[in-house]
């Protein structure tokens, strides 16, 4: 392979203007070389011009080279380097970094998806038009103190969202210090949520107290006044006294009941159960109820054991509440049928299905997505007068999550309900 030696060649590494110099100097010092040999120029004087020669060629160079650098120094801003961006772009919430000025210097990807309207070296204000983050921002960058701010997004869905304004301090190119702003925004919607939820529930459950409560001690009052000697409105109004008590003891049960399966929610049972038993169990404790509403309990299990990893006390709940609002509820149809099939969920995964469809009058469409939430009802009077309490959906439904299932509801008005429990099929394990 042929070697290049030529000078362009072997300075062609070197920068421009430092690769002029020395092919200056190279043959300044070649023809320099030439006259010396010749004796048209003695060597000291040939070194003098020589040394003059490179001082003209090189200290120009060498002034370009700390002026480009200080340029280069000059042109980086210290909070625009790519260690202050990965920083921001590293922050789990959406975070937007601001100069004094208010435009935008460095956002994340969270920020750009929370506020697609933000753009660099941009006014932040032209972006985020909430008047409660435009006034906490303009009171951050006047007083460079922290500000927090509380705002309703309505885009694409309603989200409480807290702003946090952090001054930073940040140094400037010419030594001394200026304050940027660090937007960071946090999703407060949930904890709004878990609070509403928990505010709803303390009222509803203490109206579903207060009214037995109030029927309690007014029959008390008639019992201890007027009718105190009338034995016959004794006899009536202890009759009633007695289903108030029953019911307020009930919803008791039910929410201490929800309580424990919520704190042990994430816990996932790992006792093989076999659930046939306790849906035949289950069924035949509720007869008594089956011959009073005159309805048949149509039971269609297999002979062989079904078995799951749940909690057995928590399965009896779910099959009782199942099978008793099928019985209340759908007493119009006569008949109830429970069985129990082996299918496939939809990631392909093998499961088994307890069935409960009543043929009563079904449960309306706008009914069905919040049948599972505590307290709700589809008719209130009729609820409370087949002695529900609100919260036995609910409870299936904690109970089937805690449990790793699902639970499907199908209705048709004037055709029934069907209720469907869905639980992972337990692996059995090897006894060879």
């Amino acid at each position: 392979m042929a070697i290049d030696d030529s000078p362009s060649s072997f300075f062609s590494p070197w920068p421009d203007r430092l690769r002029h110099s020395a092919i200056i100097l190279l043959a300044a010092g070649l023809a320099l070389t030439v006259l010396v040999a010749f004796g048209g120029l003695s060597p000291l004087r040939a070194t003098a011009v020589f040394a003059c020669i490179a001082a003209a060629a090189l200290v120009p160079w060498r002034l370009h080279n700390a002026a480009a650098s200080r340029e280069d120094v000059r042109g980086v801003n210290p909070v625009e380097t790519a260690a202050v961006s990965a920083i921001v772009a590293g922050m789990p919430d959406p975070a937007v970094l601001l100069d004094r000025a208010g435009r935008v210097i460095h956002l994340n990807a969270a920020a750009a998806q929370l506020a697609p309207a933000l753009r660099r070296n941009e006014l932040a204000q032209f972006a985020l038009r909430s008047p409660e983050i435009i006034t906490a921002l303009r009171e951050a960058i006047a007083t460079t103190e922290a500000r927090r701010a509380t705002y309703l997004d309505h885009v694409p869905v309603d989200r409480w969202m807290e702003l946090i304004i952090t001054p930073v301090p940040v140094p400037t190119l010419f030594g001394g210090t200026d304050k940027c702003m660090l937007m960071t925004f946090h999703d407060q919607t949930p904890l709004r949520r878990v609070e509403e939820m928990r505010a709803d529930f303390v009222a509803n459950a203490s109206h579903e107290l207060r009214t037995p409560l109030a029927a309690l001690s007014g029959f008390i009052d008639t019992l201890q006044g007027p009718a105190k000697d009338d034995a016959k409105a004794r006899e009536r109004f202890l009759g009633i006294m007695h289903t108030q008590a029953t019911r307020m003891a009930r919803l008791i049960d039910d929410l201490l009941s929800l309580s424990r399966v919520e704190l042990s929610a994430h816990v996932r049972p790992d006792t093989l159960v076999d659930i046939v038993p306790i849906i035949r169990q289950v069924a035949d404790g509720l007869e008594p109820l089956a011959r009073e509403r005159q309805v048949v309990i149509d039971i269609d299990l297999p002979d062989a054991p079904v078995s799951i990893a749940g909690d057995r006390e928590e399965l009896l709940r779910l099959f009782e509440n199942l099978i008793e609002n099928a019985l209340k509820y759908g007493a119009s149809g006569g008949k109830v049928i429970v069985s129990l099939t082996s299918a496939m969920s939809g990631e392909g995964a093998p499961e088994v299905r307890v069935i409960v469809r009543d043929f009563g009058p079904g449960i309306a469409p706008e009914h069905l997505p919040r049948l599972t939430e505590r307290f709700y009802r589809v008719d209130v009077g009729d609820s409370r007068a087949q002695g529900g309490t609100g919260l036995g959906l609910s409870l299936v439904k904690h109970i089937v999550n805690r449990h790793r299932g699902r639970l499907l509801i199908e209705s048709v008005l004037k055709h029934g309900a069907t209720f469907t429990a869905c639980f992972p099929q337990a692996k059995i394990p090897d006894s060879t």
